[in-house]
């Protein structure tokens, strides 16, 4: 609802124009939300995610749906270049580090079919320093000092849990930069926008956009290395955290 509507109201369109093919690969699937979207639209899709718990909960929300509990190290859960589209919808939102977030790109990169895409769903910095139909960020002025990968905080204004959400930004420059070292091609950037017509309390969201999504095919720098597995064990997940995907999945 609300704010968030806008981060999904134009995926449908950009995925028919950039994607071709119908296997699909949900990284960071949380609770499931966006494996059953790319299921919505009639993709073969697939969510992994590192979290035991979030596993469990798609699992009961979509019984007939395919979810992966995965964990660094071993680059043998799927074959090279399986996958027309993977879909990551907030996970890198909350991915710390400059190297490992492009050790997972270079990994998911090894996975797309040779036309395949990457689409990247994340909150654009402007998030943290304006109001919106669905958060407040009045309460966090340090927010307005913070650089790429330092922590970030907002309040999601329509769910009774109010505690903060705590997220690292990420400026556009560097997600660039981030892309060219990790060996992909940035071919779409889109920031959606509210619309007059919409049936939502938009605040800021009309002039402002919440939400980036990039489109990146990979280039032909040579093959990069996936590190995910399957978790076949109840233990505990990798180092990476991916708060978002659990309030909201």
């Amino acid at each position: 609802p609300g704010t968030y509507y806008l981060a999904f109201r134009d995926l449908p369109a950009l995925i028919a124009e950039h994607v071709r093919g119908r296997a699909a690969l949900d990284f960071g699937c949380g609770t499931g939300r966006s494996t059953r979207f790319l299921s919505d639209l009639g993709f073969d899709a697939i969510g992994i995610d590192i979290a035991p718990t979030m596993i469990d909960l798609a699992k009961a929300a979509d019984p007939n749906g395919r979810y992966l509990l995965v964990s660094d190290g071993d680059d043998s859960v799927f074959e090279p270049r399986s996958f027309d589209l993977i879909l990551s919808t907030f996970a890198f939102d909350n991915i710390p580090g400059v190297e490992h977030r492009a050790e997972i790109l270079r990994g998911l990169r090894r996975l797309l079919h040779d036309n395949g895409r990457i689409i990247l769903l994340v909150c654009t910095p402007d998030i943290y320093v304006n109001e919106w139909a669905s958060f407040t960020t009045r309460d966090f002025p340090e927010n307005r000092h913070a650089r790429s990968g330092d922590e970030v905080r907002a309040v999601m204004k329509d769910v009774d849990d109010r505690r903060p959400v705590v997220d690292l930004i990420w400026f556009h420059d560097d997600y660039l930069t981030l892309f060219a070292a990790s060996d992909l091609e940035l071919i779409a950037h889109h920031t959606p926008l509210g619309r007059d017509d919409e049936p939502y309390a938009w605040v800021t969201e009309t002039s402002i956009s919440p939400w980036a999504i990039y489109v990146l095919k990979g280039t032909n720098h040579g093959e990069a290395r996936s590190h995910w597995a399957v978790d076949d064990r109840s233990g505990e997940p990798a180092p990476m955290t991916i708060r978002k995907i659990a309030t909201i999945g």
